[in-house]
């Protein structure tokens, strides 16, 4: 049965704005914990009946929908190729993992990056996801947190400053806002910024709630 009036207005617009949409770029290597939580914490969002759809809140994104093995041994296809991510894209989180600085290094996931900073859209990166960010030109004149382990890895591309072992929001009025820090269980500091950055701070407190973070 079609709604009528407001309720069939209001279906057509449900059915047309998803609301905001994150990609997560993974890749061969990329840890399984990293994408779990940003997962975990973003599908909610958009309903659970879009989890995994094009509608979903969180869409896995990578250069091929070939299937990758990630670094525990888990085997996880991407949802879309890069050049299929919506047009209206709201932001990108980039996960850590083994092999992450060689993905860096790619042209398409390059091309990719250099779209969203084009665009001006937030990215939260995480643990080894700091050395993508790096190589895809992210990070220079940034302030960017990591794990100590990669310190001085990431002063190689020529930040502002980085603090190892802490999350860290560089929101400056010209440029993106970039949210950064460890990976693992560390990532959900950067995760829930970027909520609050695109749904606001309640849906990130609650976001948080549901994992059992203050």
């Amino acid at each position: 049965m079609i709604p009528a009036g407001d309720d069939q207005d209001q279906a057509i617009a449900t059915a047309a704005d998803p609301g905001p949409q994150v990609a997560i770029v993974v890749y061969p290597g990329v840890s399984e914990l990293d994408v779990g939580l940003m997962l975990g914490l973003l599908t909610p969002l958009g309903g659970p009946a879009s989890a995994g759809t094009p509608d979903a809140a969180a869409l896995t994104v990578a250069r091929t929908r070939g299937s990758v093995l990630c670094a525990a041994g888990l085997v996880c296809t991407p949802q879309l190729i890069y050049a299929a991510a919506p047009p209206a894209l709201a932001g990108v989180l980039i996960p850590g993992g083994q092999g992450a600085q060689k993905v860096g290094r790619d042209p398409a996931t390059r091309a990719f990056l250099a779209q969203a900073r084009a665009a001006r859209l937030p990215v939260g990166m995480v643990g080894g996801g700091l050395l993508l960010a790096g190589e895809s030109g992210l990070l220079g004149g940034r302030a960017v947190g990591c794990p100590a382990a990669l310190a001085d890895t990431v002063w190689g591309y020529s930040p502002d400053d980085v603090r190892p072992g802490e999350m860290v929001s560089d929101t400056p009025p010209d440029a993106a806002a970039i949210y950064s820090g460890p990976g693992g269980l560390g990532a959900a500091p950067v995760v829930l910024a970027l909520i609050s950055h695109l749904w606001g701070h309640e849906q990130a407190r609650q976001a948080a709630a549901r994992i059992g973070l203050p």
